[in-house]
């Protein structure tokens, strides 16, 4: 494990997440384009720049002084979160779940939409976390990697199991013990984000396309197979199709896959690696069939009928967004509680049923069918057993590893 942060990003780094910001996750997804200029709006913070890179990290988790938790005499919490990922009534003038909430409880809580980008975010509450201060923020929703150095640089703080009964009872099991918070004890799941195959089956004259071996080498796809600019999910997927874990590789690993890669890359059997802007292309059919997160499919799919995903036998990548209270936040029991909120089964059901992505809490089918039968057996949303037990998450890198990963992968993709 790291001990301390580089004192700045590397080129690499930097470039890797400009793609994100500009044509990755970060950017807009096609819900928020068609929903431009929403409720959004009225709680959109500012946009903060990437400046507070060198400051050194806090003291480790039980070094510091411990936060002054006022719950119980302040009954507010200020959630930070990405846009378009809480549910919004028709009108959008209410977030219905966030109200019921507040109703139920008696915590006000400030919903803020202030995150476009996880770096860009980090940048922007780094200062007060490393210089031990409260961010403002009771509670968060950030990225895999980022919750890892958060937890790993002691900026998150341990929850409450006693506060957490419904997230320990229904945290689904694909999401129980990542490598870098191993039983949750700092983080719990608001989202999982699925890495399968889509395929137009227009463009593909009706074939399947199921593995990334066939994405590489069917001579019939030829210039019309997109592979994604994320690094995890690009080199993640190639990894399980040559037999290896995106969880426990090497060096030698990575380099296989970098390599296949490439091939595809020189005989030009990939049309090119994109953002998530791979999903016009997709729906024309210019792209017959690449890589694709599954929220995307899920709305694609309503507007065209030839979309089509698969789950390679291989294996998918599924990494997660995540829930932490920072470091020094005061209101640390009304976060949890509104965590464990969330993991009650008809408030998770309500929160899938409008955003679309990976739903983290079990046994919330019947619940979400009572909302939308036809979400409730998309397994992109609920994967059945079958489907999760092929999930795998790409394992914490430490700086160096990242810095000299996504230098190799920017070479593959000429950025």
């Amino acid at each position: 494990m790291e001990q301390y942060e580089p004192d700045s990003l590397s080129a690499a780094q930097t470039a890797a997440i400009r793609r994100s910001l500009t044509s990755g996750r970060g950017a807009l997804t096609r819900r928020s384009m068609l929903r431009a200029g929403g409720v959004g709006a009225l709680t959109v913070g500012g946009l903060a720049s990437l400046s507070a890179c060198g400051i050194p990290p806090a003291k480790r988790e039980g070094q510091g002084p411990a936060s002054i938790d006022v719950s119980a005499k302040e009954k507010t919490l200020a959630f930070s979160n990405w846009t378009e990922y809480m549910d919004v009534s028709e009108d959008e003038k209410s977030r219905p779940t966030l109200e019921a909430f507040a109703k139920r409880t008696g915590i006000n809580v400030k919903y803020t939409e202030d995150i476009n980008d996880n770096v860009e975010f980090f940048g922007k509450i780094k200062p007060q976390l490393a210089a031990g201060q409260d961010t403002g923020r009771d509670l968060i929703c950030v990225t895999d990697w980022l919750a890892a150095r958060m937890i790993r640089l002691g900026w998150a703080q341990k929850l409450d199991p006693s506060n957490l009964p419904h997230a320990y009872a229904n945290l689904s099991t694909q999401f129980r013990s990542p490598d870098w918070d191993p039983g949750r004890a700092y983080s719990y799941p608001w989202t999982g984000i699925s890495t399968v195959i889509a395929y137009n089956a227009k463009a593909t004259g009706g074939k399947k396309v199921d593995s990334v071996t066939q994405l590489l080498d069917d001579p019939s796809l030829k210039g019309r197979v997109g592979f994604l600019t994320e690094m995890r999910d690009s080199v993640g997927m190639t990894l399980l199709d040559l037999g290896k874990d995106p969880g426990n590789f090497t060096d030698a690993d990575y380099d296989a896959a970098i390599g296949r890669l490439q091939k595809g890359v020189d005989k030009k059997q990939i049309r090119r690696f994109t953002g998530n802007d791979y999903t016009s292309d997709l729906d024309k059919g210019d792209i017959a069939a690449c890589l694709a997160w599954a929220g995307d499919i899920i709305q694609l799919q309503a507007d065209n009928p030839d979309i089509k995903f698969s789950i390679p036998s291989a294996g998918y990548i599924t990494s997660s967004d995540n829930l932490l209270v920072p470091a020094q936040a005061r209101h640390r029991t009304n976060a949890e509680k509104l965590i464990d909120y969330y993991y009650e089964l008809p408030v998770a059901a309500q929160l899938a049923a409008y955003i679309n992505y990976v739903c983290p809490v079990d046994g919330v089918k019947d619940e979400l069918a009572k909302i939308d039968p036809e979400l409730a057996n998309n397994t992109l949303i609920l994967p059945d057993k079958a489907m999760a037990k092929k999930s795998h998450a790409f394992r914490s890198l430490t700086s160096a590893e990242e810095t000299a990963y996504e230098e190799k992968f920017a070479k593959l993709i000429g950025a």
